[in-house]
């Protein structure tokens, strides 16, 4: 690929430090627009930015995609081991964990993994966080928790909105009924009360409780007078900011007296700042991690933005601290031997880019306006996101004609196929064009009998393809019948892409699961796949020590860049 401009380290004659110096239009352009810090050099087409690690990091970003000739090889070669040199890590926890015997009133049968995990429950005394990898069963090994501690009833269980009848399921199926005078009654249930109005009333007498997190804030009185003993986050991300009402009504809720047990679920529990454990941890374990300001004077900096990022040499430290003595975190490789493996590609197919570029000038025209206009930083901000967002959808319709070979072609071999999509227009025209091949939906907002439905009628094997949002479909479901997984369009989160890869690739998928990214050539779609696999350096250094990106706003930026690049140089 030619070069688009040069790069050299030198002393600048003004500031008498070392800095970078760069060349070329559209290189200057580019880094003009990432580095506030960047001034213009002596000629044209030309700029000097500070050295520092955040500088040779944006470099880096810009080079992957757009090459510059290196003057000063062994100056950049010097910085970026330095910049991006692997961290000393602690050895990880070896768990003493015992196989252990759910109690009478459990239904079922667990995995020896599962055992451990109950084990593990019962040595925290009910107060922990269940962080294995999606698809493990966190939800059979809480409920078998619950059969088999003492006291345990009544149950508080807090969920996503989409997951509530799937608990009631899961109750239904692994509990079993326990009368008055302690006798299991094996052809009964425990009985549960989905909660779905925010109305203030009595609520019955029941062995659980069942509430969305957006509702909990408006039942809070009423759940508070059913002495409940013990609260069940399920996907407990959802607290991880504490100053949100559902992290509030939570807090009040674990705190009352007759509270004993308190358990977390989640695969993620850590979704964009290893800070985010915080709100969480103080709720499972009140003190563990000391206060706010404790927390953050120890493990943590503070960012430009305000926010607390944890400092890269405690993250390994306080994964140390986590599972000591609240966190429980195991992935699929570890102990599903006989799952088979999960296996990504990267398609690269044709798109519109005529279609493409048109509107790419229209957004772009568009972003420049309201910049220029914006009266605050949060509207600057909100205006990169739409550009971001208008972006990614005319990106999905310029490669949907081709989306749609790709899928008939799989659909060929009569497998079961799950087609995954982020935009509800991308959603309507795949459901369209696929017709003859009579699609099921989950889109959000359906009801949960019309998304049970198509869950069933998918895994029934009545229907061979199954169409999802991205962020309705990745979380509460089982979709084992397929083996394929197709990406139409591209998230953000690396965690959105693995919840719904999980959806298939989980306990009771008996084949290899193929998940295939279709990038669209000629788009952005490669820059949203790379900010996929690139490596991390926070949340899974913390949860894994592994090394799996998550989006950010300099890579949101370096796309915006790119779009104007791509503009200019059409």
């Amino acid at each position: 690929m030619e070069n688009f401009g040069t790069l050299e380290y030198v002393l600048d004659k003004y500031s008498k430090i070392w800095c970078w110096k760069i060349t070329g239009e559209r290189a200057v352009s580019m880094i003009s627009r990432l580095v506030p810090e960047a001034w213009y050099g002596e000629n044209i087409n030309e700029v000097i930015i500070p050295d520092s690690v955040e500088s040779v990091t944006q470099i880096k970003l810009i080079m992957d995609r757009y090459p510059l000739e290196i003057l000063s090889k062994s100056a950049w070669q010097r910085k970026i081991v330095k910049t991006y040199a692997p961290k000393p890590t602690l050895p990880p926890i070896k768990y003493n964990l015992n196989r252990a015997k759910a109690g009478e009133q459990f239904r079922g049968k667990l995995l020896n993994f599962q055992k451990e995990g109950l084990d593990f429950l019962l040595k925290s005394s009910g107060n922990a966080l269940l962080a294995d990898e999606m698809g493990l069963g966190k939800t059979v090994q809480t409920l078998s928790y619950v059969a088999t501690e003492k006291q345990t009833f009544p149950v508080l269980v807090v969920a996503p909105l989409v997951t509530l009848n799937n608990w009631e399921r899961e109750i239904s199926k692994f509990m079993k009924k326990k009368s008055k005078n302690g006798r299991i009654i094996e052809s009964d249930s425990s009985t549960s009360t989905i909660i779905r109005t925010g109305k203030s009333k009595e609520l019955p007498i029941t062995d659980f409780y069942i509430i969305n997190y957006e509702l909990l804030y408006k039942r809070l009185s009423d759940l508070s007078k059913l002495n409940i003993r013990t609260v069940v986050c399920d996907e407990v991300h959802n607290l991880r900011s504490k100053t949100t009402q559902k992290y509030k009504a939570v807090k009040k809720l674990a705190a009352l007296p007759s509270v004993s047990y308190r358990i977390g679920l989640s695969g993620t529990p850590i979704y964009n700042r290893g800070s985010e454990i915080w709100p969480i941890v103080d709720i499972l374990k009140p003190g563990l991690l000391g206060s706010f300001k404790e927390f953050c004077e120890y493990f943590c900096y503070v960012n430009d933005k305000g926010k607390a990022i944890v400092l890269e040499n405690k993250r390994a430290s306080l994964r140390n601290e986590l599972q000591k003595h609240v966190m429980l975190r195991r992935k699929k490789s570890d102990v599903l031997k006989e799952l088979k493996d999960k296996v990504r590609y990267k398609e690269v197919i044709d798109a519109d880019t005529d279609y493409y570029f048109d509107e790419l000038a229209k957004i772009w025209t568009k972003l420049e306006s309201e910049q220029k206009d914006a009266e605050t930083a949060f509207d600057k901000s909100a205006s990169y996101q739409r550009a971001i967002q208008s972006e990614r959808q005319i990106a999905g319709i310029a490669k949907l004609p081709h989306v749609i070979n790709f899928v008939k072609n799989i659909m060929e071999i009569e497998e079961s196929v799950v087609v995954f999509c982020h935009h509800k227009v991308i959603h309507k025209l795949l459901h369209e064009r696929l017709e003859e091949f009579s699609p099921v939906s989950i889109i959000g907002g359906q009801s949960d009998k019309m998304r049970q439905d198509a869950i069933d009628t998918f895994q029934k094997g009545e229907s061979k393809l199954l169409i999802a949002g991205l962020r309705a479909g990745n979380v509460g479901i089982n979709l084992t019948r397929a083996k394929y997984v197709i990406f139409a369009e591209l998230d953000w989160s690396p965690a959105i892409h693995r919840q719904a890869e999980d959806r298939l690739h989980r306990i009771g998928q008996k084949n290899t699961v193929f998940a295939y990214y279709l990038i669209g050539k000629g788009t952005l779609d490669d820059h949203v796949a790379n900010i996929l696999v690139d490596k991390s350096y926070e949340i899974d250094s913390i949860m894994d020590e592994t090394a799996d990106t998550y989006e950010n706003k300099d890579k949101a930026e370096l796309i915006l860049a790119q779009i104007h690049d791509k503009i200019k140089s059409k």
